[in-house]
């Protein structure tokens, strides 16, 4: 390796220098991964200097990469809670049940582990301007990560189609934002476009290698909270399919350099109406076959051809894991439970890990004595629209009466 980390394409195995801006791999169109020179990292790693950083993205710099630290572009993200969540154990009959809260990030996702990385990596490009393509979350945390950094923002929309919650964070960071007609797979398109034509452009979708670095960092924290131990499964809602890959990705390494002993096995979750991943995983072949028009009051993974569909397949495989659907009302009733026995509100998208769990368990395909970790991966004010449909209306009541009506 002629750089401590370099491109390497997933399909071909062919490696670039990471000098280079690529979103795919010139050689085959493969989708490229960034390679750590993990034996440099190792020799290099000091465990009790690591420990002694503030618990967040950056306190693992030595796995992220990154040239020029000047140009780190950060809002403190990272550092999120990991709950143990022992009411729902109790429901869901197993051992330790935990949650890790991604909504606690600066804009509410665990997008921002992404952009800080995407976003940095884009300085020491030399670019002026980023873009994407989002269903919401990805629109949010680019706007605001943009800003912090002094680069414009483009952003690509499905009309009709995002959360008020994310298009309201979006819009007030100063993005340049544009619906088009269609859904996120649609929009995706015209951002490569845009971006392949434009050299001063900088793609920051999860097709973009250098996000994923970041979010692997959730996968770091959770060996870090649980004392660098792991559980026995690690359940995913997905959607663009980067953050599976990501974050098996941040256990491989921590099991590489002598961090942690085991990887969890990975469990991905979609809804029913946008399933490709777990169709070609129950049939257990390699390549999925795209959902042509996805649906789910998940909007976050309302996607039906993924970009990182191929990572997560392998992800899934090489851990020993399996994927999961779950329709809307599962979701529905899985994001009521965890905020009402629980305390923690998250959108519709993080509520499907919950509810893929809990029909994983109760098929017998989860041992009871298992410790399982679920990433809900956003904040509920993201839709808070939704959140206030799928509850009780307000009591609506005369001053006078309002004993009688409580009760």
């Amino acid at each position: 390796m002629r750089s401590w980390f370099e491109y390497e394409c997933i399909d071909c195995g062919k490696r670039q220098p990471p000098e280079k801006r690529f979103y795919v791999c010139p050689e085959c169109g493969g989708l490229l991964e960034i390679e750590l020179d993990l034996q440099y990292i190792s020799e290099r790693l000091d465990r009790e200097a690591l420990e002694r950083k503030p618990l967040n993205v950056w306190r693992y710099r030595q796995f992220l990469p990154i040239v020029d630290e000047s140009k780190i572009v950060t809002l403190q993200e990272g550092g999120t809670p990991l709950y143990r969540c022992r009411r729902l154990e109790e429901k869901l009959g197993i051992a330790e049940f935990y949650v890790k809260y991604e909504g606690a990030n600066p804009t509410g996702s665990f997008k921002d582990r992404g952009m800080t990385v995407g976003v940095t990596k884009a300085l020491e490009f030399g670019v002026k301007t980023v873009a994407c393509a989002s269903t919401g979350n990805t629109s949010a945390s680019l706007a605001a990560y943009a800003a912090k950094a002094g680069l414009k923002c483009l952003v690509i929309l499905p009309s009709g189609k995002v959360a008020l919650g994310k298009l309201a964070q979006a819009a007030i960071h100063g993005a340049r934002i544009v619906a088009v007609k269609g859904n996120f797979d649609r929009a995706l398109s015209l951002v490569r476009q845009i971006c392949e034509k434009r050299g001063d452009i900088y793609l920051l979708n999860s097709l973009n290698p250098f996000r994923p670095q970041g979010q692997k960092t959730i996968g770091f924290e959770i060996a870090d909270q649980l004392g660098w131990g792991v559980p026995d499964r690690l359940v995913v809602p997905m959607g663009n399919c980067a953050n599976i890959w990501a974050i098996y990705k941040g256990f491989f390494e921590l099991k590489e350099v002598g961090m942690i002993e085991n990887i969890p096995r990975m469990v991905g979750i979609q809804a029913e109406g946008a399933k490709p991943i777990v169709d070609a995983v129950r049939k257990g072949i390699d390549k999925f076959i795209p959902v042509e028009n996805p649906e789910t009051i998940a909007t976050a993974i309302r996607i039906g051809n993924p970009v990182n569909g191929s990572k997560a397949i392998r992800a899934i495989k090489r851990s020993g894991g399996t994927a999961e659907s779950v329709t809307d009302e599962e979701i529905i009733e899985a994001q009521r439970e965890l905020a009402r026995s629980e305390g923690i509100g998250v959108e519709p998208a993080s509520a499907a890990a919950i509810a893929g769990i809990k029909k994983l368990i109760e098929r017998g395909e989860v041992d009871r004595d298992e410790k399982v970790v679920c990433v809900a991966t956003g904040n509920v004010l993201k839709d808070p629209e939704e959140a206030v449909r799928v509850s009780e209306s307000p009591l609506e009541t005369e001053p006078e009466e309002v004993l009688k009506v409580v009760g």
